[in-house]
């Protein structure tokens, strides 16, 4: 999934200057924005940096001070409840009533959403064994661990089968085994059943597995917005690769590389080189030297910069900027 995939450019939501203040803190700054039908597009931020508050702008929550969003074709704040039928949210930190069972927490939500009684039983059985709930279904949440509580909450907000999925953070709290069944689960509904994903994490590695572009929010501003390989080359992060040679050339094949132009640093593991050069225009000209020089190149393995690589650099970036103001 974190590779870069054409997506069909058919927007679900578009955002244009939305801002959003509270006080003296603007929580969301002219935020411009596209989401595409079928992506899982993350939203990327430290605490504070506007994504909850985006998210209920979105759902039609809360109105904006300014600006205007369309969210599957309707305003989020004339058609709140009609777009709120066709929206799932979950939140960091979901509510659920602990006094009731899971199964009684979902049919009072299938109601409110309007899920047919006949069809709401099944769908309830059949997320409650997805999510590995079934044994305890009819137990009171109260008894719950915090795990099971942040899938039974997920379960809530797929119920209705949502077109668009709002996820804040949803596997904080699970081992890893119910990790990977929400990772395959948003796969699932992006690839296989053609709905949205907007997805709000502080985890980068998820992000970058998951994702097929994010946006990254500082302070309710949006610094960029993209596919990883896209942001990289757009802020100029070195692209690094490995060169696999010959054991008794290793010496060989790093004399060629110190006098190489445009090689930013290599080092060296056992016959492995790892060289970050400057741009990935360096690797031609690098092999056709060092088979120039006599060395046997076995394998060449760029290594495309990382989520976390771009995010720092974004966030180093960024607060250098408003160090000079």
């Amino acid at each position: 999934m974190s590779q870069e995939v054409e997506m069909q450019h058919e927007t679900v939501i578009t955002t244009g200057q939305l801002t959003r203040r509270f006080g003296e803190t603007v929580a969301v700054n002219a935020l411009t924005l596209e989401v595409y039908h079928g992506e899982v597009f993350g939203f990327l931020g430290h605490n504070g940096a506007g994504k909850t508050t985006t998210v209920r702008l979105l759902n039609g929550v809360l109105a904006p001070d300014g600006g205007a969003a369309r969210v599957l074709g309707m305003s989020p704040v004339e058609q709140g409840p009609a777009l709120r039928q066709h929206t799932g949210v979950l939140t960091e930190t979901p509510s659920l009533d602990e006094r009731l069972t899971g199964r009684t927490n979902l049919a009072i939500y299938a109601d409110l959403y309007g899920v047919p009684r006949a069809e709401a039983g099944r769908r309830i059985n059949e997320l409650l064994e997805m999510f590995e709930l079934a044994d305890r279904g009819d137990d009171q949440v109260g008894g719950y661990s915090k795990g099971m509580k942040q899938r039974l909450a997920l379960a809530r907000a797929l119920l209705h089968r949502p077109q668009l999925l709002f996820l804040d953070e949803p596997t904080a709290g699970l081992d890893p085994v119910a990790a990977r069944q929400v990772h395959d689960l948003i796969h699932h509904t992006s690839r296989e059943e053609g709905n949205t994903v907007f997805l709000c994490t502080h985890n980068l590695t998820e992000a970058q597995r998951l994702c097929d572009r994010v946006a990254v929010m500082e302070h309710g501003h949006m610094v960029a917005v993209g596919a990883t390989g896209e942001l990289a080359r757009q802020i100029g992060l070195p692209v690094r690769f490995e060169i696999e040679v010959a054991a008794d050339q290793v010496a060989l094949a790093l004399d060629t590389l110190r006098g190489m132009k445009g090689v930013a640093r290599f080092d060296q593991e056992t016959h492995t080189i790892r060289v970050t050069g400057a741009d990935r225009e360096l690797i031609p000209g690098l092999l056709a030297a060092m088979v120039g020089a006599g060395v046997r190149v076995y394998r060449v393995a760029p290594q495309e910069a990382s989520l976390e690589d771009v995010y720092f650099s974004l966030h180093e970036r960024n607060r250098a900027k408003e160090a000079t103001r």
